[in-house]
């Protein structure tokens, strides 16, 4: 039965990534399973909702319930009522994405945001993804708060992002990875440019509860034309600060209870 429930999570994480569908062979191939397991895996779950096929292509595509249930949770978690209006303050006073994260185990999830870019360009990735930890502000920011053999564990267990996928400046090792993790704890947050994504820079403060443990991070993230160093730096107290309230705020939350 968990082999049965396993594969059928990675036909929902597989379609996620998908939003244009996936055909049966597609699906089957990419998640090496059986054709014929991986077509009563679809059916069953168009049972139950989750899926449906298309009746101009014949390609699965998810339906809205999983996203219904996440947003549900969500906001019986409080992380929204708690978290908005700090995180609306701070993209007003950046001009740029402001994004909150929240920890899961061995996994940061972006859970809340608010767009600060009122005019020309605007960075709005996906939301409810785990974060890649070797080339994310966010992930260095958390890995930051971690002794060298902790943060060298994790990102060895996670692996190293695909450069290809991101930007020029994504590290190629661990040990690259870790230089900037380093620079994060000196600085008590991170920093990067053209690294999660080309053209883009980001920046994160770890959010820490009153016993001290890192239950989230915050993030700014915006064109590396507009957001720069310097800017980045002129940001860096009020992100702190936004950290700071968050983190004052957090036992409001169950999401934050559970987290830490």
């Amino acid at each position: 039965m968990s082999g049965v429930l396993e594969r059928g999570f990675q036909v929902v994480e597989r379609l996620a990534s998908h939003p244009e569908g996936r055909q049966l062979s597609t699906l089957a191939s990419e998640l090496e399973i059986p054709l014929s397991a991986t077509h009563r895996l679809l059916t069953e779950l168009i049972r139950l909702g989750y899926v449906r096929q298309s009746s101009d292509d014949g390609q699965y595509v998810l339906t809205i319930k999983l996203v219904a249930m996440g947003l549900s949770y969500l906001s019986n978690s409080g992380i929204v009522d708690v978290a908005q209006p700090l995180l609306d303050e701070m993209a007003a006073k950046a001009g740029d994405l402001v994004r909150l994260a929240v920890v899961d185990g061995d996994d940061l999830i972006f859970v809340a945001k608010a767009q600060g870019a009122t005019r020309g360009l605007r960075y709005d990735p996906d939301m409810g993804l785990s974060v890649p930890l070797s080339c994310s502000a966010a992930g260095h920011a958390w890995l930051s708060t971690m002794s060298d053999d902790d943060a060298l564990s994790l990102l060895a267990k996670k692996g190293i992002a695909s450069t290809g996928d991101h930007g020029p400046n994504a590290p190629k090792t661990i040990k690259d990875a870790m230089k900037f993790v380093k620079q994060a704890r000196q600085r008590g947050y991170s920093m990067i440019s053209d690294m999660f994504s080309p053209g883009m820079s980001a920046m994160a403060s770890p959010i820490r509860d009153g016993a001290g443990v890192v239950i989230g991070v915050v993030t700014v993230a915006g064109p590396l034309v507009r957001l720069t160093n310097q800017r980045m730096e002129q940001l860096s107290p009020h992100l702190l600060q936004t950290a700071e309230l968050v983190a004052r705020a957090s036992s409001a939350s169950k999401l934050f209870k559970k987290a830490a």
